[in-house]
């Protein structure tokens, strides 16, 4: 099994992680992986993981008739989840799919529950990873009001330098707004990024 160091200091950051509440949330883990490409989530199917994003990306997209939209993109050392489906036990309508090799420590969410129930730090890690997960999808909400794709871009190449080399420019390009020759152009007026 990996180490679950990377995700000990995320969740200590948060605030004080006694140890005995620490077993027992490592206890209720499960590592998943997945290879580049494979599906995580498929349309249809109830959320039942919440993750910590080791190592690697995932898109979330939907399908359409003639091509794919990027909605979101979740990457290493963050939270990783459908969540509306997680918590109102529905099931999504987009996929999840793995861009690059993935790595993730997972809880499901009759363990989450029983975390909450039986530690003093559950409800801690639960409300910081939700109220994450809620500034992500709302500085993105904002970004597509307020800033131009240029911005946008630039915004993923300061947040996120050296994974962003790994998206697909078609996924990139969705995920930003815009067509994939426009990201080009963008790309080769600011240097290529």
């Amino acid at each position: 099994m990996a180490s679950t160091e990377k995700l000990k200091k995320y969740i200590a950051s948060f605030g004080p992680l006694p140890e005995r509440d620490w077993a027992f949330f490592v206890s209720r883990l499960q590592e998943r992986t997945f290879s580049k490409k494979e599906i995580i989530l498929r349309s249809g199917k109830v959320e039942d993981h919440v993750s910590f994003l080791e190592k690697g990306i995932i898109r979330y997209f939907v399908e359409e008739e003639e091509k794919d939209i990027t909605f979101d993109i979740g990457f290493e050392n963050g939270f990783a989840t459908a969540y509306d489906s997680f918590l109102t036990r529905r099931p999504v309508w987009y996929n999840a799919e793995a861009l690059t090799d993935v790595s993730l420590w997972s809880v499901t969410y009759a363990d989450l529950q029983e975390i909450y129930a039986k530690t003093d730090a559950g409800n801690l890690i639960g409300r910081r990873a939700a109220e994450e997960l809620y500034i992500k999808k709302n500085k993105r909400q904002l970004s597509l009001l307020k800033d131009n794709a240029e911005q946008r871009y630039l915004s993923l190449l300061t947040d996120y330098p050296q994974l962003i080399q790994f998206i697909p420019l078609k996924y990139l390009a969705s995920y930003i707004g815009i067509t994939p020759q426009a990201l080009s152009r963008i790309r080769k007026r600011i240097g290529g990024g």
